[in-house]
């Protein structure tokens, strides 16, 4: 299928929904999933954000603003995901119970609005990757239109670009939890060192960054086009002197850059399973 084909599917899935609740982060995919679903059903749909201390507040501002921009109907949603001590003990499984807190909420709100479906933005390339909260979407019946529309990443960020969306090639940014290393308990006093650290990085204009928390070390992820700058003696001395106010004793710059997932690296092979999901 070409890319029109599949626009034109996703078009055609969003209308026969007839109404949907979409689970709305303020990444690329599911901002160009709330606004086809905006194009194709109206009022007939609303994007639902989630806010927690694991949502950095710069995040929450511009999926707000990128709403409002294009007059999409939203409803911010608090969660208590973090008052979960399954959540709170950071195992493998962590993204399923945050998941799972969301769509228990989304699906009150749904029933009590009367929408009649939840959807979220997965796409085509994140069947292969190791993300339990698709376990936790698939239980609440939450559907994948971008799947079923059979769109990738790349191809996301074209239709969003062609949209004239000015968020198509944002950066991905996964929750503040996933900054922090598994098994060290998740609290709001180490989301907030990671947020802190990470809006001090893009202060200094770098772009693609992760802050990886390892207790009182920072592992910091830079982007390997960006990395160069980084390595100025100067440069280094200025994000000592930003993180190390924020509780970190040793920071650390990682030679391989940003990759996604990397903590991931340290699980073992029976804890990396694709879920099922509902498309």
């Amino acid at each position: 299928m070409d890319l029109a084909s599949k626009r034109g599917l996703l078009e055609t899935t969003l209308k026969d929904l007839g109404s949907v609740m979409v689970a709305y982060s303020g990444g690329t995919d599911s901002a160009f999933l709330a606004w086809a679903a905006f194009q194709a059903l109206g009022d007939g749909m609303l994007a639902v954000i989630a806010d927690s201390a694991s949502l950095p507040r710069a995040e929450l501002a511009a999926a707000l603003a990128f709403t409002a921009r294009h007059r999409i109907p939203t409803h911010i949603l608090p969660t208590s995901e973090l008052d979960n001590p399954d959540y709170q003990r950071n195992d493998s499984q962590r993204c399923f119970h945050c998941k799972d807190e969301l769509f228990t909420r989304m699906e009150t709100e749904r029933s009590a609005r009367g929408f009649r479906h939840l959807a979220y933005g997965m796409n085509l390339d994140d069947r292969g990757e190791f993300r339990p909260g698709q376990q936790a979407a698939s239980q609440h019946n939450a559907l994948a239109p971008l799947v079923t529309a059979q769109l990738t990443k790349t191809e996301i960020r074209q239709l969003a670009h062609e949209a004239g969306l000015e968020l198509w090639d944002k950066p991905s940014s996964a929750c503040l939890s996933s900054r922090i290393e598994y098994g060290r308990p998740v609290t709001r006093e180490n989301l907030a060192q990671v947020e802190q650290a990470e809006e001090a990085l893009h202060g200094m204009g770098f772009r693609q960054v992760r802050v990886r928390h390892h207790g009182d070390l920072a592992r910091i992820e830079i982007a390997r086009p960006e990395l160069p700058r980084a390595l100025d003696v100067e440069v280094l001395d200025r994000i000592t002197a930003a993180l190390r106010p924020l509780g970190f004793r040793y920071i650390t710059l990682d030679t391989q850059g940003y990759r996604s997932g990397s903590m991931n690296d340290i699980l073992p092979a029976t804890a990396i399973t694709s879920a099922t999901v509902k498309q």
